[in-house]
């Protein structure tokens, strides 16, 4: 059994297996210090994941192999993400004399009354969490179960990559390890109860919001860095990979950042904004202490200060490796352009640190 939420103490590759790209990083720790051992990104074929849905192993296995050979990871055991839209998470108590076993058995039995699968046709997993408050004779227990097509399609897409599965983690969980890390790095983190992180790919943003560290609430929905490329392709009339790599050298005609790349920033903030009053009208909550803004879309320059004049709230750019040594076949520059787009694969790297 692949385990989701089991803790692992081995070194683990991350990989993260986004809808556009692989992204690979290795992490070693030495005291308290955390260093990039290898990294990559490597782009995927067209349509090969489709919102998050993993639709071409083998393309996808193919492109693993080639981000290994090029990243040349000292380690070949390797963690996996599905995304929150394809997991159930349940936060039940239960008895807190029940060993390990016990409770892995009597959740078997009960999980009909959480799980709206037939049990054959899941990966389920479970963590203890800790004591309940006020009653130590309880536990809290978070379940977390995903159809076995989901889990399955990523082990075999690293096993053709050449990579040996060891954990299948949720997304959410990797992005709050990474964040975790980042919260004591950000102004005023003392005060920062309640933090929303923006993940802005390229089909998808996912909001996940975290409260004392811990997080409360995830959403996706589907809008990214694809529609600038299109709004490209359209305005200049070129095709969709010209439009992406001009994006990306910024080689493109004067008028691009006053009338595409502006009014593309303006409908960050309009998402942002409608996002958060989602989070607001379906919870207790009604403010965020702070933004982070995360994924390949978010490193436009001039959003976070744009986002922290239009919505308020103090914003800015993630970058899990601020803190962190290098090795010195890692790339600086290549590692702190793409920083903002690796906080999945670091939560997953970071597992191999846990006891």
């Amino acid at each position: 059994m692949l385990p989701f939420l089991r803790k692992k103490a081995q070194t683990l590759l991350g990989i993260d297996i986004s809808s556009t790209a692989v992204k690979l990083l290795e992490l070693s720790r030495t005291g308290g210090r955390y260093k990039v051992e290898s990294y990559g990104v490597e782009p995927l074929p067209a349509n090969a994941v489709v919102e998050k849905n993993v639709s071409d192993v083998e393309g996808v296995g193919d492109v693993i192999a080639r981000l290994v050979g090029r990243a040349r990871p000292g380690v070949k055991t390797a963690a996996v993400a599905v995304p929150g839209s394809a997991t159930i998470t349940k936060l039940i108590e239960m008895d807190a004399s029940l060993s390990e076993d016990d409770l892995e058995n009597q959740l078997r039995v009960e999980a009909d009354q959480y799980i709206p699968f037939p049990l054959d046709e899941v990966r389920m997993d479970f963590q203890v969490l800790g004591p309940v408050q006020d009653n130590a004779e309880r536990v809290e227990v978070l379940v977390v179960a995903s159809r076995t097509e989901n889990v399955e399609m990523r082990a075999d897409a690293l096993e053709i990559g050449g990579l040996q599965p060891k954990v299948v983690d949720v997304e959410a969980y990797a992005m709050e390890r990474t964040f975790q890390m980042i919260l004591p790095t950000l102004p005023n983190a003392g005060e920062l109860d309640t933090v929303a992180v923006f993940d802005i790919g390229a089909t998808m943003t996912t909001l996940n919001v975290f409260h004392q560290s811990r997080s409360v609430y995830t959403r996706e929905q589907l809008f990214g860095g694809k529609q600038l490329t299109e709004e490209i392709q359209r305005r200049y009339g070129i095709s969709m990979e010209e439009a992406g790599l001009a994006k990306k050298t910024g080689e493109l005609p004067e008028d691009y950042e006053s009338e595409v790349l502006f009014p593309f920033k303006e409908s960050i903030v309009q998402q942002i904004n409608r996002s958060l009053q989602f989070f607001y009208g379906s919870t207790q909550f009604n403010e965020v202490d702070y933004i982070l803004l995360a994924g390949g879309s978010a490193s436009i320059p001039g959003l976070p200060e744009l986002i922290q004049e239009k919505v308020g709230t103090g914003c800015s750019l993630a970058d899990p490796f601020a803190d962190m040594a290098l090795a010195n076949k890692v790339n600086a520059r290549a590692l702190a352009n793409d920083a903002a787009a690796l906080m999945i694969a670091c939560g997953l790297a970071l597992r191999s640190f846990e006891q």
